[in-house]
């Protein structure tokens, strides 16, 4: 099954056993002429359903079995994800949210409330906020500063939309009992950003991708917040962020 589409900017053609993905795609369908082309075979879902178990076993909970379509929606990212870093694009995880036409994204380690915080933004600026992606979007980094796109991998709650915003900044998410948030440097996070973002296994490409991961923790700011998931958080986190520019 053969689909076209623009994600973050770039046309892809997409070259799948099943059509699910092309269904998770349909609203980024594009007519263009493809820039590269993402082909899948079945070495490439058994790839996705080994590195899920590696992951269950890593967790400590029992390994998930997920049909061949699913894990297939998986393999066509991985492929895109690493094809995209000679875009000077990565692809990072985390919830992304934007208000008054500014993104932010915030990180954290998995369970932490990454999504619940986003929604809190959402229900504090109700229309002034637009959710771009609540869990792998695109980061492209250029001379002028860092630009995150929507992608059709929004998580769970299918959270997000096609387009691109300014990324302000990256945000490191904690629980706490009160709300507060500081400025850090890229020194002091980069075992986060870099956990958090995907490395290809290719050793030219890996080089690309750690000098992305470079380039975007100086385009953007840097900050971790200590949250308690009311709602206040939202406005601590928002003010922080604004006022410190």
């Amino acid at each position: 099954m053969i689909g076209r589409y623009k994600i973050a900017d770039k046309c892809i053609e997409v070259r799948s056993i099943y059509d699910r993905v092309h269904v998770l795609c349909r609203d980024y369908k594009y007519d263009g002429s493809p820039v590269l082309t993402v082909r899948i075979a079945p070495v490439d879902i058994d790839y996705e359903r080994e590195c899920s178990a590696a992951e269950d076993k890593t967790e400590g909970r029992p390994v998930r079995e997920f049909p061949d379509s699913y894990l297939e929606t998986l393999a066509v990212y991985r492929k895109i994800a690493d094809e995209m870093v000679d875009y000077d694009t990565l692809l990072f995880h985390g919830s992304c949210i934007a208000v008054d036409g500014k993104a932010y994204l915030f990180t954290a380690k998995s369970g932490t409330g990454k999504s619940t915080h986003t929604a809190l933004w959402r229900e504090y600026f109700g229309e002034r906020a637009v959710m771009v992606n609540d869990d792998k979007p695109l980061i492209r980094i250029t001379e002028q500063g860092a630009t995150v796109y929507g992608t059709p991998w929004r998580g769970k709650h299918s959270l997000g939309e096609n387009i691109a915003m300014p990324l302000s900044a990256i945000c490191i998410l904690e629980r706490a009992e009160d709300n507060s948030i500081r400025p850090v440097t890229a020194r002091e996070v980069y075992p986060m950003l870099l956990q958090q973002t995907h490395r290809p296994t290719d050793p030219a490409k890996l080089v690309k991708a750690l000098t992305l991961i470079d380039r975007l923790g100086a385009a953007v700011g840097l900050y971790r917040l200590g949250c308690n998931m009311q709602i206040q958080a939202a406005k601590v986190a928002y003010e922080g962020m604004v006022n410190d520019k």
